[in-house]
């Protein structure tokens, strides 16, 4: 079911794709110091297209919003407002994630959150049998596919690069 890590030390993350018996792989890079998505990738000889990154949002609505995308990509606020059905979106402040979310910048995953918000994935996820993306703590990451994400969380999928 699951590929241990060089830690063979478990997330939250691992621990609720378990549970759910979601079937997942884990990566561990926490010796590199690295956390640039792309350079995570390239670390682990794996395909940046494939490698996600978690983004928090808040609409003009004050709803929060997780997109999902490359981490070779850049966010289209006005692709993931209209995604989402809002006017306008913006970033959160770095200071509001932790509290938020539970979760610190370089950590952030669509699993686990201390809330579940709506979250949309950018559509590139569907070319891949799985994606990777963070594992809920800096150094860990996990690869799941798009469909078994959304077994798990409520997930859409939008052009939102």
């Amino acid at each position: 079911m699951k590929k241990k890590n060089d830690k063979n030390e478990k997330t939250n993350v691992m621990r609720l794709l378990e549970q759910h018996k979601i079937r997942f792989e884990s990566r561990c890079y926490a010796e590199t110091g690295m956390i640039s998505g792309e350079d995570v990738a390239r670390v682990l000889g794996q395909n940046t297209a494939q490698v996600f990154k978690t983004l928090v949002t808040v609409g003009k609505s004050g709803e929060h919003y997780v997109f999902v995308i490359p981490v070779t990509g850049e966010l289209n606020l006005k692709k993931g407002a209209k995604a989402v059905g809002e006017k306008y979106i913006e970033m959160i402040k770095s200071k509001e994630l932790l509290p938020l979310t539970g979760y610190i910048h370089g950590g952030c995953s669509p699993i686990g959150m201390k809330k579940q918000f709506p979250t949309i994935m950018d559509k590139s996820a569907l070319d891949f049998d799985a994606v990777f993306f963070s594992a809920g703590k800096i150094g860990y990451q996990v690869k799941v596919s798009p469909a078994d994400l959304g077994e798990i969380i409520p997930l859409e999928f939008a052009d939102l690069t």
